[in-house]
């Protein structure tokens, strides 16, 4: 590998050309090329960031260390396979694949090339989620809403798979036990596709997940609520706050316990260029991805038995 990791960008969409813009900022990376199948497009991209322009991904498999695949969610197995079966180091865009199966193999690819394999759930990179690491113990009940105004970009997949599968990976994440029981409603309003549903996931531990994702409301919003003993913490992803509350010492009024309220709030920061730093940290360091294979695999599951009840 040369001084500066050699990167490239399968697809240059909307989210994209954003990648795009990342690595050519970032100095440890030299940003090869962009490809699209409109070479239009990529020729656009590539003019504004620096790079070639190519319409074949398969182009640039002896060409490159590193790729972000942004393409749409059926064609993940396929550009993915690729790259990663030349050792070639690979952060795919969430969701991992279209289905358990697909991720297992490029997990065992990866593996077996020792190559970095980063999935996208880009919340992970918010400022709030990792200053939650510290304040939870065992939550018991959490209550998330994650609802958007409605965009045609997104919609090959239904709300779960599109926005309800950050919320999943998160919460999986903090709770850490084993998903014991889905409760799932949903339904199709603007596309052929659910596009607002509400889960309740039951978890080995005794936790209770209520979450809601809708991609057809008027307004954006991000938030979430976790529950456990003696204190509840409420997060804002959207504006970068925390809410935390405790019970203290003795009562504000009789047989009512004094409630302590400490907030937080953090800078908006660049998740997607702290996401792509990271992914690169990674490959030159060895360590393992924040988000790696198996976590996008285990939301990726939870997502599908959330999507077949509905």
């Amino acid at each position: 590998m040369s001084a500066k990791i050699r990167t490239a960008v399968i697809g240059v969409g909307y989210l994209g050309q954003f990648h795009a813009e990342k690595y050519a900022q970032l100095p440890e990376s030299e940003l090869v090329a962009v490809v699209d199948t409109s070479i239009d497009r990529a020729r656009e991209v590539a003019s504004q960031v620096g790079a070639a322009a190519e319409s074949d991904y398969r182009d640039l498999l002896d060409k490159v260390d590193a790729v972000s695949i942004v393409v749409p969610t059926q064609y993940h197995f396929e550009v993915a396979q690729a790259f990663l079966s030349r050792g070639i180091h690979v952060l795919l865009e969430k969701p991992i694949t279209t289905t358990v199966e697909e991720a297992d193999e490029l997990i065992r690819i990866a593996t077996e090339k020792q190559a970095v394999f980063q999935v996208g759930h880009l919340e992970r990179f918010n400022p709030v989620v990792i200053a939650l690491d510290g304040l939870l113990t065992a939550p018991r009940f959490i209550e998330s809403v994650r609802i958007a105004p409605f965009k045609p970009r997104g919609t090959d997949v239904n709300v779960v798979l599109d926005l309800m599968i950050h919320d999943i990976d998160i919460i999986q994440t903090i709770v850490g036990s084993r998903v014991t029981k889905i409760n799932s409603i949903g339904a199709p309003v603007f596309t052929d596709e659910e596009d607002i549903a509400n889960a309740r996931i039951t978890f080995e531990s005794g936790c209770v997940a209520n979450v809601t994702a809708s991609r057809i409301s008027l307004k954006s919003e991000r938030k979430m609520r976790i529950f456990q003993a003696d204190s509840y913490i409420s997060v804002d992803f959207q504006n970068k706050s925390l809410a935390i509350f405790r019970k203290g010492e003795g009562e504000m009024l009789p047989g009512v316990p004094n409630v302590k309220m400490e907030e937080k709030t953090f800078e908006q920061g660049d998740a997607l260029k702290a996401e792509i730093s990271s992914f690169l940290d990674c490959i030159r360091t060895g360590k393992a991805p924040v988000v790696t294979g198996h976590d996008g695999k285990r939301a990726l599951e939870t997502a599908l038995m959330i999507s077949k009840q509905l």
